[in-house]
């Protein structure tokens, strides 16, 4: 079929077919900024990770101009015939992902984000001020899963939900499920949630479940970290044992960012209406169509032996990191990794991971400060979160870790040197002591070399320069 034009472009719907880079050319260049910064830089945050091409094509696309609210098949609005097959695939995929019976299982693919997931959940599971426990935060845990301060009540799961954490023991760095069951037999909670930001041994399910039973209270596994290798079978399985699953989209998984709720079906308190409704209209209202959609094309990946091969070597590369640094004499959380993270604990160098994660942005690494258990400031707490599904995304391999350990390592040591320097252990002289200093720059010259040395997904790096960033 041929189309032509009759009418003529209005003169102010000019700007509708400009490409960005003529329409705005101050956010084109910061974009291309940002692409190299990817591209010439090692990305270790342990929640970031590099999507595909066809990901953002689909994140990128029309799809973004409809309005959907409601479920496919019960839209509040008109045109939403191929909508509603997105969304349909979308949720046909995510059970297909994650090998789960669509008989005994649902899910809600409507989600912004991990952190709407997790308040939609708790709005369907519990009523307001019922009692929930979740990992501390220095333990490992999630702002949404009740953190509060002695002072704040900081999350909205603490502020709508009364809140009691649990911890992990301060030797070993692992869940003291002996203590969380004590607790939670004063405490009695109506919903107790696994899952954490920053935990990197794997979850006792068998043990949460037990200690839920026990007061009859719902059991949600946030495996927003883990997903990826859940999917993969490279971590235990929380749908065996869980009532509701929720997750990010965007971290192990190589999605979108956006998240996920599963629920069961085969109960009798209906937790599918009441997790739908909770997603809408009780939290949100509309979904991002351009985003469901490129989560369907993220999902169909993650369902390949590729993606199950790439899960392996994201753990793999973990341990291979972990095993470098312990060689170089360095202190981690748990003395390794089960997953696709390492937790660096620096209290015994007497550095900050705010510092550390400061001289890494001056050399293109990209880490960030985390809290370990014990600490009680969270702008400047002990250690630094490092996680490898990034660079694996990029074909990283063990050995090539290894000269990652290298890097970190200097970077470590330069901190040091420059601490000592300022002669304060206030930020502001850490910053000022690290003008001038050469080792900075050799090291980032060094990291950006080797960088730009592998491949970038989602976006062609050729066509972008130095000069231009």
């Amino acid at each position: 079929m041929v189309f032509s034009s009759v009418h003529e472009v209005d003169p102010w719907n000019s700007c509708l077919n400009t490409p960005l880079q003529e329409e705005d050319k101050e956010i084109y260049d910061i974009i291309q900024k940002e692409k190299y910064r990817q591209f010439s830089g090692l990305e270790l945050i342990a929640s970031e990770n590099f999507t595909s091409l066809a990901v953002m094509e689909a994140n990128g696309s029309p799809l973004t101009n409809k309005y959907s609210e409601g479920l496919p098949g019960a839209r509040y609005y008109g045109g939403n015939e191929y909508i509603d097959q997105v969304e349909n695939l979308c949720r046909q995929r995510a059970l297909q992902a994650f090998h789960l019976n669509p008989e005994e299982w649902g899910v809600n693919v409507q989600s912004y984000s991990g952190s709407t997931a997790n308040f939609s959940a708790l709005t369907a599971l519990i009523h307001p001020h019922d009692r929930l426990m979740g990992l501390d935060l220095p333990s490992g845990g999630h702002l949404t899963h009740g953190w509060q301060t002695s002072k704040k009540k900081i999350s909205t799961s603490s502020i709508y939900f009364e809140s009691m954490p649990y911890q992990v023991n301060k030797e070993t760095g692992i869940v003291d499920y002996d203590q969380l069951e004590k607790n939670a037999s004063i405490f009695r909670p109506k919903l107790i949630i696994c899952g954490g930001s920053a935990y990197v041994q794997d979850w006792d399910y068998a043990r949460l479940r037990k200690i839920a039973d026990q007061h009859g209270a719902y059991l949600l596994a946030d495996i927003a970290h883990i997903s990826g290798l859940v999917a993969s079978s490279e971590a235990n399985n929380p749908f065996e044992l869980c009532d509701v699953v929720t997750t990010t989209t965007h971290k192990t998984l190589r999605g979108p960012r956006a998240g996920l709720i599963f629920f069961r079906r085969k109960r009798d308190d209906d937790l599918e209406n009441r997790v739908n409704n909770a997603v809408f209209p009780s939290c949100q209202g509309g979904p991002h169509n351009n985003t469901i959609a490129a989560i369907a094309v993220c999902l169909k990946q993650v369902a390949t032996p590729e993606f199950r091969q790439y899960a392996k070597q994201v753990r793999a590369n973990a341990k291979a990191l972990a095993n470098a640094l312990i060689e170089r004499g360095y202190k981690l959380v748990t003395d390794g990794t089960a997953n696709h993270m390492i937790l660096w604990d620096l209290k015994p160098l007497k550095l900050t991971g705010s510092k550390v994660e400061k001289i890494c942005d001056m050399v293109n690494i990209t880490i960030n400060k985390n809290s370990i258990h014990g600490d009680v400031n969270m702008v400047s707490p002990g250690g630094v979160r490092i996680g490898t599904p990034a660079l694996t995304s990029r074909s990283f391999k063990e050995e090539d870790f290894l000269k990652v350990s290298e890097f970190l390592h200097r970077a470590v040591q330069i901190a040091l040197r420059v601490q000592e320097k300022a002669g304060s252990k206030m930020m502001k002289d850490f910053v000022m002591a690290c003008q001038d200093v050469e080792e900075i720059s050799t090291l980032k010259n060094e990291v950006e070399i080797f960088a730009t040395g592998f491949p970038m997904p989602g976006f062609d790096p050729s066509n972008i320069t130095p000069t231009e960033a």
